[in-house]
């Protein structure tokens, strides 16, 4: 298959809508930067994960973008590949070879890969994190170790094998956004089961463990695993029946024992909507099953497109949900599905010779188009 390169398409779109943003010596970083700027409301992603009765472990995440088209590619980089950083003036920044080979899932342009897994099961991906995180400001005496936010998945996952690793390491490089508003933080997690979030707050990089599996946007994390205590009173199943006065209460149909779990798409509601369902599901014997019923529980996170926007002002895209994933970090597996193709697609890591494969990327839909399969009916 030949290699797939950025396209434009979408340029004209992106700095009408961002005409603001400041102007950059590339026009890919111009991009970027607007997608990660703005309407912080347009970005909504949501990570679950879950093991499985085999000891298997796995990341899933939704991606979302509503201002239109989110192009998107899966990316192959190979050990051995040169990788360098673009800082806010170029590509300019921190240069590094990579150890690993990886697989990734990247956004705007094969650099800014958003979630992805290494040949050694470290799995990393980043979730946007406005208002809540800052950064050291950008310093050009410091442009050899600066990492830009949007490229720091690839820096883990090229050059790390575990999350200790990861810890040590980060105090040698100067993460910053490639905008001003550029804000994500990272959910970083091993074969082991074990995860972390990783958020950098007045440009102190903080580590928190993960011990509810779920990860959305801003507030930060420690705030988000203090407000799920707003919401002991939820459980599985149906809420006992019970006297007010002389009238019985009982429960009008099944799941009562979840109401008031919130529906909406900000991040806070996300999040403790995705801890309960992700607590209440059954564990599965496999891998390849906890995938499956990762996919499953995503689809209550898929956002349609019309409740982010005015009426009659959203555009001609299916969701804002663009992309789904699920990672089996155990069996080195990258699963996906599309707003425009959901059947499920696999790239398997034990059949790519990261010694001798090129570095590549390829759209994560070669047609936009929704396969159907036609039953037909015998006589």
């Amino acid at each position: 298959m030949p290699e797939e390169k950025h396209s434009s398409r979408n340029d004209g779109f992106f700095r009408t809508l961002f005409k603001n943003i400041r102007k950059m010596n590339s026009r890919k970083i111009l991009l970027s930067a607007a997608l990660c700027s703005g309407a912080f409301q347009a970005i909504a992603c949501t990570g679950i994960a879950l093991s499985a009765r085999d000891g298997s472990y796995v990341q899933s995440r939704t991606i979302e973008w509503a201002r239109g088209l989110l192009e998107s590619q899966y990316v192959i980089i190979p050990r051995g590949e040169r990788i360098v950083s673009y800082t806010p003036l170029d590509a300019d920044g921190i240069r590094f070879e990579a150890r690993y080979g990886v697989v990734g899932l990247s956004v705007v342009q094969k650099e800014f890969i958003a979630e992805g897994i290494n040949e050694a099961g470290l799995s990393a991906g980043l979730f946007f994190f406005p208002r809540y995180g800052s950064y050291l400001p950008y310093d050009p005496a410091f442009k050899s170790t600066t990492l830009s936010d949007l490229q720091v998945t690839a820096w883990i996952l090229s050059q790390f094998s575990t999350i200790d690793q990861l810890r040590e390491a980060i105090s040698s490089v100067r993460i910053v956004g490639l905008e001003a508003t550029s804000v994500v933080h990272w959910r970083i997690g091993e074969p082991s089961g074990r995860q972390v979030v990783l958020e950098i707050v007045d440009g102190q990089p903080r580590f928190y463990e993960n011990p509810v599996g779920v990860l959305t946007n801003a507030p930060g994390f420690e705030w988000q695993l203090t407000n799920l205590n707003n919401y002991v009173n939820l459980h599985p199943g149906d809420a006992p029946q019970q006297e007010l006065g002389s009238f019985t209460l009982r429960p009008i149909g099944g799941n009562s024992g979840f109401l008031g779990l919130p529906g909406d798409a900000t991040p806070p509601s996300r999040f403790v909507r995705a801890a309960f369902l992700r607590a209440t599901a059954p564990q599965q014997q496999t891998g390849f099953e906890t995938v499956l019923q990762c996919f499953h529980l995503l689809n209550n996170f898929d956002i349609p497109i019309g409740i982010e926007h005015p009426a009659g002002q959203a555009p001609d895209i299916p969701s804002a949900t663009q992309w789904t994933s699920a990672i089996d970090l155990s069996g080195r597996k990258v699963y996906y599905k599309t707003a425009y193709n959901n059947t499920i697609r696999c790239i398997d890591l034990s059949e790519i010779d990261f010694g001798r494969v090129a570095y590549q990327w390829h759209p994560l839909d070669e047609v936009r188009e929704q396969p159907v399969e036609k039953i037909v009916i015998g006589k």
